[in-house]
């Protein structure tokens, strides 16, 4: 299950913005994953508790946003949603597509919690 190892890498992000921000503890963390990354949410969600245990963000919330894939067609310029196993053009139906959106996985934002209480909760975007 190589979605712990990228848990693990998220997390190493997740600290550093933390440490950085001078934060007691993380609340959230949001990332995209497209459907071409990879990675399966599922499994991500499941590996984050073993990956964040002892550590700042051990009761943070993880958020999986699925990014769909887009294509741009090289033929006729249409850029259109598709499936995964699917890169095809929805306009003319060629295969010469380059792919726009769908392959990443991004670290979105984090929510940190900082010791002083009027700024709990403080929204930092990566």
């Amino acid at each position: 299950m190589h979605e712990l190892a990228v848990c693990q890498a998220l997390l190493g992000q997740v600290i550093s913005v933390a440490a950085a921000q001078a934060a007691s503890s993380v609340e959230s963390v949001t990332v995209a994953a497209g459907a071409l990354s990879g990675v399966e949410p599922a499994l991500l969600e499941r590996a984050w508790p073993l990956a964040a245990a002892g550590t700042l963000a051990q009761t943070a919330r993880l958020e999986i946003r699925v990014s769909p894939v887009r294509v741009r067609c090289r033929l006729c310029g249409q850029e259109t949603e598709t499936g995964p196993n699917r890169l095809l053009c929805a306009g003319c139906g060629s295969w010469q597509t380059t792919v726009l959106a769908g392959d990443e996985l991004m670290l979105l934002s984090v929510t940190l919690v900082r010791p002083d209480a009027s700024q709990a909760g403080e929204e930092t975007h990566v």
